[in-house]
C-alpha cells in the first residue's frame, strides 16, 4: 500500500513538472511577441482615441453624439495620447490636461 502512495506521489510530481514545463514552453514562445502585442494594443487604442476626438479635431464623425458618453472614461488617457501623437499641448480648448 505504501508503494502505491509512493508511485502516486511520483506521478503527481511528474504532472507538476509537466505543468511547469508547459508553462515554461508558453513563456518562451510568447516572450519575443510581448512587445509586438503591446505595440498593437497601443496602436489600436490610439486609433480609438482619434475616432473619439475626431470631431473636436475638425474631422467629421457621424457617431460624435454616441462617443460623448465615453469622455469621462477616457479623459485620463487623453494627455498620454496627445503626447504620443506629437502634440506638446492639448489641441482641444474644452479639455485642459497640460
Amino acid at each position: 500500500m505504501k508503494e502505491t502512495k509512493g508511485v502516486g506521489i511520483e506521478m503527481a510530481d511528474k504532472k507538476f513538472s509537466f505543468k511547469k514545463l508547459m508553462e515554461y514552453y508558453d513563456e518562451v514562445l510568447s516572450l519575443p511577441h510581448r512587445t509586438e502585442v503591446a505595440r498593437e494594443l497601443r496602436d489600436e487604442e490610439d486609433l480609438f482615441m482619434l475616432l473619439i476626438y475626431s470631431d473636436m479635431l475638425g474631422i467629421p464623425n457621424p457617431a460624435f453624439y454616441y462617443t460623448l458618453e465615453l469622455y469621462p472614461h477616457i479623459i485620463e488617457k487623453f494627455h498620454d495620447w496627445h503626447l504620443r501623437m506629437g502634440m506638446e499641448k492639448s489641441p482641444l480648448e474644452g479639455i485642459r490636461c497640460c
